[in-house]
């Protein structure tokens, strides 16, 4: 797959990992956490003669990063005969059941569809053997904790637990109790909670109505992909369509919009078929797209945390990246909030 090094995240994880211990891990969006928990899983496989069964459950916040890990999986294990499958909502159930109760050995999943299945009796987890937990800030926010909580009482108690995430605050770490052993590895890369330093970070003021018209002269003049943030789904469609009328192609990822409609909207910004993604928060967590330059936040973000992840899908792997923020006058005080929560400043 063209890696010759390990990066940072992965030396420092990779040791305790496939010595079996439970580890939480942060690190800049970008650095390769993903094989930092799927080389061990397929070490550990590779290694067991008898490897029926599903032995390992990743969990992901969205459906997107849910196939991405998934595709990971999928290039590493192609010379070996380790199964895996990813179950999210938005398709049908069916082509899903059937991989589940095959016994595929690693499932990458959402929490909900997960439960469905589980509701059905579509899953075995009597073999499970490592857990992990991808983005997981957001996987324990209040809207996916209790899901995640009804789901590991449902594992086998004896099993490795992997959490990692871009950001883990106190108030994350806290929910950990009972989840990993008290014996398990913190691991720490980067700045806390922090942007990765290959970004540039700059900042426009404009009107709110100045915004669309500077953004498509900006768009137009800007060489390699952009992604573009918005807080609502609404406004995401409002904004395609307003640049597609000043002739900037764009398409809209947001979460009422299909599977196949999410599908092809990541799909057609990776392949360059059209160069700008606007999207709502639901691309800041894990949506990998190699060679994005630019990443512009229309609209500022409402916490430090979403800034991180937003502007860490640039800059990714040591590579260069531009963050661009949009802000109206009247949101000046909130800029200098969020430049003191995240601890740079932004010019």
């Amino acid at each position: 797959m063209g890696f010759v090094e390990t990066r940072p995240v992965q030396s420092a994880v990779l040791p305790y990992a496939l010595a079996g211990e439970d580890v939480m891990a942060s690190a800049e969006t970008g650095s390769g956490k993903t094989l930092a928990f799927v080389v061990p899983i397929l070490e550990q496989l590779l290694a067991d003669p008898d490897r029926t069964g599903t032995r390992a459950l990743i969990l992901a916040p969205t459906r997107e990063l849910a196939v991405q890990i998934e595709d990971a999986i999928q290039g590493l294990t192609y010379h070996t005969p380790v199964t895996s499958a990813a179950v999210y909502g938005g398709v049908a159930m069916h082509g899903q059941e059937r991989a589940l109760k095959a016994g595929v050995n690693i499932i990458v999943a959402t929490p909900g569809r997960l439960m469905d299945h589980q509701r059905s009796a579509a899953v075995d987890f009597s073999r499970l053997t490592v857990l992990v937990l991808d983005e997981a800030d957001r996987m324990m926010d209040m809207g996916f904790w209790p899901d995640v909580q009804r789901i590991v009482t449902t594992l086998p108690a004896k099993r490795q637990t992997l959490l990692f995430s871009a950001t883990l605050s106190d108030e994350v770490l806290k929910l950990t109790t009972g989840l990993v052993s008290p014996a398990a590895r913190y691991v720490q890369l980067g700045k806390a909670g922090g942007p990765a330093e290959s970004i540039t970070h700059t900042v426009h003021t404009l009107a709110p109505r100045e915004k669309v018209v500077w953004l498509a002269r900006f768009l137009r003049e800007t060489d390699g992909p952009t992604l573009v943030f918005v807080r609502t789904k609404s406004g995401a469609d409002r904004l395609t369509r307003e640049l597609s009328r000043l002739g900037v192609p764009a398409a809209a990822l947001h979460g009422d919009r299909s599977q196949g409609e999410r599908l092809a909207a990541v799909e057609g910004f990776r392949s360059g078929r059209h160069p700008v993604l606007v999207a709502t928060d639901l691309a800041a967590r894990g949506l990998d797209i190699e060679g994005i330059t630019h990443v512009v936040n229309f609209e500022l973000p409402d916490t430090a945390e979403a800034y991180v992840h937003r502007v860490g899908r640039t800059g990714r792997d040591r590579s260069a990246g531009t963050a661009v923020t949009l802000v109206a006058p009247d949101e000046l005080r909130a800029l200098r909030a969020l430049e003191k929560a995240v601890g740079i400043q932004l010019q």
